[in-house]
């Protein structure tokens, strides 16, 4: 049984909450009064994928992209103009080697990336920062397991947003969401009635509940304005081994995820799954494949807003070696879709 938490913590927490729900409804509130009159159906995601190539081999990119050290959680913005990533390179926040949220920039869609600037200390701490998520209107969801009072346990969810160039404060998004057992890659969906957070948890309770229960699962929470509702199991696209991290495109109707279940090249693996519109059920989650998989690590996938570029983590051969000269470091990849 849960300790009873003090009536201060409990009115923290909620005051946190709903910090956080008027940011991101605020957006929300735009972001449905411009889907009234467009369609978010300009995601044009479909068909293949090609091949995958290491984004620091872009010509013209910086050759800080990637480092000897950990690069991962690659993210675009809806604009395509900023890259977010969670990176424990040199530069780091607090006295240890944890990972934070960089962000590179690029002039426009065909421009190379420039070099990596750290978000500083309003948005990374002395712990772990990552799984950033930008959405629109400049908020950014991320995922954090900085030890603050109101924190739920091991990595939260957070929400803040960037104005004129400077970052608010960091809220958590509350235990309604995030819980003891540590959350992952935040994905904010506007497409449909109601806004719809996505992101993996290992809390207990998930689609295997027997003990001791402890990989990730798939869940989302929704929106309103009374705030983030409990979590919930998405039907369709977990199973007993690790899924985790997913990020579901702009018009709702694809997600990809990492995986470690049956039938992986090696593992965790990209995995995808689709529906066939905002209220329809996904289907059963497919492998890549050897396009975009490996035998060596693939993980928090991502997808540009339109659905044509794919940008993940990976350690496969070709990419930069360890301070050791010997391990594998992980490095940031993208793969371009083919038009059908």
């Amino acid at each position: 049984m849960k300790e009873r938490q003090p009536r201060f913590a409990r009115a923290e927490r909620t005051a946190t909450n709903e910090k956080a729900v008027r940011r991101v409804m605020a957006v929300a509130t735009m972001v449905v009064a411009v889907l009234a009159v467009t369609s978010v159906a300009s995601a044009t995601g479909s068909g293949a994928w090609g091949p995958p190539v290491n984004m620091e081999s872009i010509p013209g990119t910086s050759t800080e992209l990637n480092t000897p050290w950990t690069d991962g959680c690659p993210i675009q913005s809806p604009d395509g103009l900023s890259l977010y990533m969670a990176s424990n390179r040199d530069g780091y926040q607090g006295t240890t080697r944890n990972l934070d949220i960089w962000v590179a920039h690029r002039s426009n869609r065909h421009a190379p990336w420039g070099a990596p600037e750290n978000l500083g200390p309003t948005v990374n701490s002395t712990g772990n920062d990552f799984c950033p998520s930008p959405t629109l209107g400049g908020v950014l969801f991320f995922v954090s397991d900085r030890v603050v009072p109101g924190a739920c346990g091991g990595a939260d969810i957070y929400v803040t947003r960037s104005r004129r160039g400077s970052w608010a404060e960091p809220t958590n998004l509350g235990c309604s969401v995030n819980s003891a057992g540590g959350e992952a890659s935040p994905s904010l969906v506007f497409a449909g009635l109601q806004p719809v957070l996505y992101f993996s948890s290992a809390r207990p309770g998930g689609f295997t509940s027997e003990a001791p229960d402890t990989d990730s699962d798939i869940y989302l929470s929704r929106l309103s304005i009374h705030g983030f509702g409990p979590a919930e199991l998405v039907p369709g696209v977990n199973s007993s081994a690790e899924d985790a991290r997913p990020n579901v495109r702009s018009d709702g109707l694809e997600m990809v995820f990492d995986s470690t279940r049956p039938g992986t090249l090696g593992g965790p693996d990209i995995y995808a799954s689709t529906r066939t519109s905002w209220f329809g059920s996904w289907g059963e989650p497919v492998n890549l494949g050897p396009t975009i998989n490996t035998p060596s690590s693939e993980s928090r996938a991502s997808l540009s807003w339109d659905g044509r570029v794919l940008v993940f983590g990976s350690n496969r051969p070709g990419s930069e070696l360890a301070t050791d000269g010997v391990t594998v470091s992980n490095d940031l990849y993208v793969a371009v879709r083919y038009r059908r």
